[in-house]
């Protein structure tokens, strides 16, 4: 018989696993971002830019201010501790998960999109002549990359997103198979190729490359590491798998006595939920602004399940329909989602906007005060020197006074 716990219990062993159950360090050192790194697996890379790049948000959100340049070192240097794949989305992984997902980079030819995937046969001399110039140059954009090899080709202008040449979707469906990787990313956030068994740490490149059953059971090893209680969907998610293969892992890691299954009183349809064996569950105090990409709520069915609240991109949503904001962050508080904020870093005049303010039902009333802080850290966390508020969203007059007083207090 599965054991059958509480919504409660399930909520604090997902923020437990997640990393918010821990205090955040007095100081952030580098042992401290890799320990970010090991517990979630993933941090999804995004380019939008309108409060910070989202990667650097979840290290905040569990340690507090720390010096970005850790993360890039992380990131950016040999031995790196992480690199760039398509694991949830755009991501960076461990370096050893890298092998786990080379499956998915020898479907690129069928997995990758569009004119990603058709590149391969409509100009496969182009991704010989890319290769051979990474080879021969070592990192390189795919501009620079652009300018070597096809000075006088026309950028097309047609599509209002990504205009992509045929030599950036050369470099990109070379970083789908797997065949090149991101040495690091320039100021633009252009990523920088370089050959795969150049980024990896050399140790890594050695290590055979597991067939892809094994490859699946140890990527939902790792999802159910960092998720604490979840649902198969929720655990196939983390890493964008298929469901017949995360299907079969997870029943074989059941029988391993490697997940636990449990019923979790209170979840939709009451559906089967595995708990990573020795997950805690202890009271959680957390105070904490959360990327939408953050892995503790980008699963929007997870979202509703764990904290009662929906969660949804309004990026590309007519300003006019949005509901929250264009780049809104959920406010954790204690244990609960008890707002939400839609912020802004507004560079030139040095003020972190705070576009729209929003309490969730049953907010408690240190919900303004205890945001005010937050913000308060985050503004000087982005080297900014003012928050201010827009009167938009039922928080906002609260929020308003709160920041007032919190001034006043700490004489920011």
């Amino acid at each position: 018989m599965s054991e059958e716990i509480s919504a409660r219990t399930a909520r604090r062993a997902a923020l437990a696993a997640q990393g918010f159950s821990r205090r955040r360090p007095a100081t952030v050192g580098a042992a401290h971002v890799n320990r970010v790194v090991d517990r979630l697996g993933v941090v999804q890379i995004d380019s939008v830019n309108v409060l910070c790049r989202s990667h650097y948000l979840p290290f905040f959100s569990r340690l507090g201010p720390y010096d970005t340049a850790l993360l890039d070192r992380a990131a950016h240097r040999s031995p790196r501790r992480m690199v760039e794949y398509w694991a949830h989305e755009a991501s960076f992984v461990a370096p050893g998960t890298h092998r786990f997902l080379r499956w998915r980079m020898d479907r690129a030819a069928h997995d990758a999109w569009g004119s990603i995937a058709r590149i391969a046969d409509e100009r496969p001399e182009l991704l010989d002549q890319v290769l051979a110039h990474v080879a021969g140059h070592g990192p390189v954009t795919a501009r620079a990359l652009e300018a070597a090899l096809a000075p006088d080709q026309v950028r097309s202008k047609d599509n209002w997103g990504w205009n992509w040449s045929d030599v950036k979707r050369a470099c990109e469906h070379l970083f789908f198979a797997g065949e090149l990787s991101a040495a690091g990313r320039n100021s633009a956030f252009e990523r920088r190729y370089d050959l795969t068994e150049r980024v990896l740490p050399p140790a890594v490149s050695a290590l055979p490359v597991p067939d892809d059953a094994d490859a699946v059971r140890e990527l939902v090893r790792i999802s159910a590491r960092a998720l604490g209680v979840a649902t198969e969907p929720s655990l196939r998610d983390y890493f964008r798998l298929r469901a017949a293969p995360s299907r079969q892992a997870v029943a074989e890691l059941v029988e391993a006595g490697e997940l636990e299954p449990v019923r979790v009183r209170g979840w939709a349809q009451r559906r089967p939920a595995y708990r990573w064996p020795g997950t805690p569950a202890p009271r959680v105090d957390a105070r904490a602004l959360l990327t939408p990409f953050d892995p503790l709520i980008w699963h929007r069915d997870r979202t509703q399940e764990i904290f009662g609240v929906t969660v949804r991109l309004e990026f590309y949503v007519p300003k006019e329909k949005r509901v929250h904001g264009y780049y809104v962050l959920p406010f954790l508080l204690g244990e609960d989602i008890v707002g939400r904020v839609d912020l802004k870093a507004d560079r030139e005049r040095r003020v972190l906007r705070v576009e729209a303010a929003w309490a969730e039902p049953g907010a408690p009333p240190r919900t303004a005060e205890e945001l005010a802080q937050e913000l308060w850290e985050m503004a000087g966390w982005l080297a900014l020197d003012d928050v201010v508020v827009a009167g938009r969203g039922d928080l906002a007059p609260a929020l308003t006074v709160a920041l007032r007083v919190a001034l006043r207090r700490t004489g920011h």
